[in-house]
Parts: structure tokens; C-alpha cells; sequence
């Protein structure tokens, strides 16, 4: 989506002293429920939900994959991992909050384990392309894993390194996802409202596909 607002193209992340100030509180307000599952967006949910947060990209797209999986109680796009606090759209495209479209994905682990979640993360996109995703460039398109719990960081751990050599073995290069537990990423800032459930709304909207056709392993023990 980088071309909808001309943005700077930035691929160096920016630092915290340099950061967009942003405000004390959201600049827009957010639906309150998902316009496919009828859930709500921020909870509360049933007893035993866990929320993982998957930065892949574009967060259309991502979004849709992710509601379409069984299990799957809720999705929320927005923005995670930066500095300026209760950022805009237009804000993040700049590449001067730090934040990288993030899709939030509240699920029962009795239906989708951690693992199978965090397989269809790593196969539905190129994690090896640093601060993009195909035409997408920025930032805000890095691939991230932000973590709830310990079994969510051993499984993202564990997945990255049985994906890694099929990645290499298929002609890519180093898995460039950041990983790391949610609490030391900072708040995740729902997004705009028309962001939510994009695709939903607009069929026919941009969805790009980057997969590397790559399978994810199951890593031994799990």
C-alpha cells in the first residue's frame, strides 16, 4: 500500500529521538465489532483466547487470511512495534513512527494451536525481505512475530528455525522477522476504521500475495 499515500520509502528504521510525536489519545474513533466473524474487535472474548500479533505486510490481506482460519475468535489491524504513540495511517506510512502493520489475531488453542497459526504466518509470506513485501516498501511491511505468552515465543522460535534451510534450500535468503514478546514491542494502536476488515468491505481491493510456496515444517516435539 505504500504507493497510496507517496510515501518516502523509508528501509532504515528511525530512531527514537526522531520519532512523530504523536498524541495522548486515538485520533479516530474504531468499530467495536468484526464485520465477518461478529466478534468484537478488543474483547472481551471467551475464557482461554490467547492474541498473537503477526506483522506480514500489507495488513489487508494478511487480515483476511487470518479470519478465515478455524479457530480463530477475532482480527484487528493496527499498528505495533514503534515509537509514536496513537499513530495515523498516514503518520506510520512515512516510516517516522517505527510501527509495522500489524494484524492481532484472538484464537481458541484448543482449535488452532500456536504452531499451525505460526506456520501459516511464515508460508503465507517472504519473511527474508527486510523493510517490504514484493511492491510494498517501508518500514511498516517488515515481518514481526509479537508474543502473549512463553509457548507462543518457543513455537515462533521453533518454526523460524525448521523454516529457515527450506528457505535457503528454495533459493532464499536469511529470515529477517523480528520476534519478540509483546510486552517489550509496546501497545498495539488499532488502526482506522475503513482499515478494519478491508477485504470484507472491498473485494476487490489490493491483496497482494507474497509467498514463497515454501512449507513450514512441524518442529520436532510439537
Amino acid at each position: 500500500m505504500s504507493w497510496l499515500f507517496g510515501s518516502a520509502l523509508r528501509t532504515t528504521m528511525v530512531e527514537r529521538a526522531d520519532a512523530l510525536p504523536g498524541r495522548e489519545s486515538p485520533a479516530f474513533e474504531v468499530p467495536t465489532t468484526h464485520t465477518v466473524l461478529g466478534t468484537p474487535l478488543a474483547g472481551p472474548w471467551p475464557d482461554g483466547t490467547r492474541v498473537l500479533y503477526l506483522a506480514s505486510g500489507c495488513f489487508w490481506g494478511a487480515e483476511k487470511a487470518a479470519w478465515q482460519l478455524p479457530g480463530v475468535v477475532t482480527t484487528a489491524v493496527g499498528y505495533m512495534g514503534g515509537y509514536t504513540p496513537n499513530p495515523t495511517y498516514e503518520e506510520v506510512c512515512t516510516g517516522r513512527t517505527g510501527h509495522a502493520e500489524t494484524v492481532l489475531v484472538a484464537y481458541d488453542p484448543t482449535k488452532l494451536s500456536d504452531v499451525d497459526l505460526l506456520r501459516h504466518f511464515w508460508e503465507e509470506h517472504d519473511p527474508t525481505q527486510g523493510f517490504r513485501q514484493g511492491n510494498d516498501v517501508g518500514t511498516q511491511y517488515r515481518s514481526a512475530v509479537y508474543t502473549t505468552t512463553p509457548e507462543q515465543q518457543a513455537a515462533a522460535l521453533a518454526t523460524r528455525t525448521e523454516f529457515a534451510p527450506r528457505l535457503r534450500a528454495n533459493g532464499y535468503g536469511d529470515i529477517t522477522t523480528e520476534i519478540r514478546p509483546a510486552a517489550d514491542a509496546g501497545p498495539f494502536f488499532y488502526a482506522e476504521g475503513y482499515h478494519q476488515q478491508y477485504l470484507d468491505k472491498n473485494p476487490a481491493g489490493y491483496c497482494p500475495i507474497n509467498s514463497t510456496g515454501v512449507a513450514c515444517p512441524i518442529p520436532t516435539g510439537a
